[in-house]
């Protein structure tokens, strides 16, 4: 499988995460926010099974243990699962790469589903299929939120590009004006809502489902 994100950078960037999410530039200017909007749009409350992906250290999974619910945590990361584990040591954790099927144990169903600063690694096409295949672990009435570096149009990516200079770099980062005709044509209603200027959070919920229902 192509990696152009190795697990190992992200290894060496674990001891160090925090304090990059906590500088409030590029890219994770806003950061904060974005994880309590997250956690503002799941509702989370206690009972709740919440599978997080991508948890990194644990941060957003963190205001979901607050909150009472049974989480169950992922990343590809050992160094950063390491660091989850100590902030949130009730949850499950499981080292998985989320381009490939859930792990054992994993497959649910949840009420809610949440990422945040993940996703921008992959192409659209590959996000609407790992959507996709997660919207089919929901429990009825669950809900996606999804939270990244995002921005309304390309007028607006560009806008911030040219700000942050020296400190930009090219990756997948969402367009919310196409993600959302492509995700509702991949049968996902789909929510967007900004944040700050390079970040916003998703809402999905599966159209196929909720005809079932």
């Amino acid at each position: 499988m192509n990696n152009l994100f190795p697990p190992e950078d992200f290894d060496d960037w674990a001891e160090n995460y925090d304090y990059s999410v906590s500088t409030d530039q590029f890219p994770f200017r806003g950061y904060r926010d974005v994880l309590r909007r997250i956690s503002a749009l799941a509702r989370p409350r206690p009972g709740l099974t919440v599978l997080d992906l991508g948890t990194g250290t644990g941060n957003l999974a963190m205001l979901f243990a607050r909150a009472g619910c049974e989480l169950c945590c992922t990343d590809f990361s050992e160094a950063m699962l390491a660091k989850a584990r100590q902030k949130i040591p009730a949850a499950h954790f499981a080292l998985h790469d989320l381009r490939t099927n859930l792990p054992s144990g994993f497959t649910g169903p949840f009420d809610r589903i949440v990422s945040a600063y993940v996703f921008h690694h992959f192409e659209l096409s590959e996000k609407i299929r790992i959507l996709k295949s997660l919207a089919a672990r929901l429990a009825p009435a669950g809900t996606i939120v999804i939270g990244d570096i995002a921005f309304p149009d390309r007028a607006a990516l560009e806008q911030v590009k040219a700000e942050a200079g020296d400190e930009w770099e090219d990756e997948f980062y969402w367009l919310a004006d196409e993600s959302l005709s492509a995700l509702e044509g991949a049968g996902l209603q789909a929510a967007y809502q900004q944040v700050s200027s390079c970040a916003g959070v998703f809402v999905l919920h599966s159209t196929e489902r909720n005809k079932k229902g």
